[in-house]
């Protein structure tokens, strides 16, 4: 994939937000609708194209932790809000190369996380489980080594604790286990095709009713 080709070639370790989201796409996981903007005209072509509210980020494959770094504006509904939001960022990114992603703005309150991890024994590993905040204090996930069937998918939704999430929940619709289903049999078929992939982190997914979508990417490049 030239994206990947590109990356190693000028000795990097990861891709950019926009440039994980290009691969999984390629894969037909479903992500944000956005636009990397790195000008004025540019931004006012992506409120065009993508409309408001927004989602402004600061977007690098330098930078990794864009929230403790101040470069995540949420909520954006008019374009003084996204002139200012674009000043503050491209000034929080002096000194890395990139832009400005501008991102639809999914709404829904259940949070998921996806990823692929290579193990030594097992090879490419993909996870599942409770994104957002509660990724790292719940620990709630589930793992199956690639290739994935459909039988396999399943499973792995319901080994979690927090399983029934996925539910129709407190006036919350079912989430789509089909479209879940597909997306962590893809995760492992990028680890099984792309052997220069060594993780993808995807967190957080965001239930929007019943379709997840992929919120925040992050890829890791196996160096040669």
């Amino acid at each position: 994939m030239r994206i990947i080709e590109k990356a190693l070639r000028q000795g990097r370790k990861t891709l950019s937000e926009y440039e994980s989201k290009q691969v999984l796409a390629a894969y037909d996981i479903p992500v944000t609708r956005e636009v990397l903007v790195k000008d004025k005209t540019g931004l006012d072509k992506a409120i065009k194209k993508i409309g408001f509210p927004l989602v402004m980020k600061g977007c690098s494959a330098d930078i990794a932790h864009k929230t403790e770094k101040g470069l995540i504006h949420v909520d954006i509904r008019t374009s003084t809000e996204a002139k200012k939001a674009f000043r503050e960022i491209m000034a929080g990114m002096e000194g890395f190369e990139g832009g400005v992603l501008m991102q639809e703005m999914i709404k829904g309150r259940r949070e998921l996380v996806m990823g692929l991890t290579r193990d030594p024994q097992f090879g490419p590993c993909v996870m599942f489980g409770l994104g957002g905040i509660f990724t790292e204090i719940l620990q709630d996930i589930s793992f199956r080594h690639a290739p994935l069937e459909a039988r396999d998918a399943r499973e792995m939704m319901q080994e979690i604790r927090g399983h029934k999430i996925l539910d129709a929940v407190r006036g919350m619709e079912a989430a789509d286990k089909q479209r879940l289903t597909g997306m962590l049999i893809n995760i492992g078929r990028i680890g099984l095709e792309i052997p220069e992939v060594s993780e993808i982190d995807l967190n957080p997914v965001i239930l929007s009713g019943a379709n997840p979508v992929v919120v925040d990417a992050l890829v890791i490049l196996k160096q040669p």
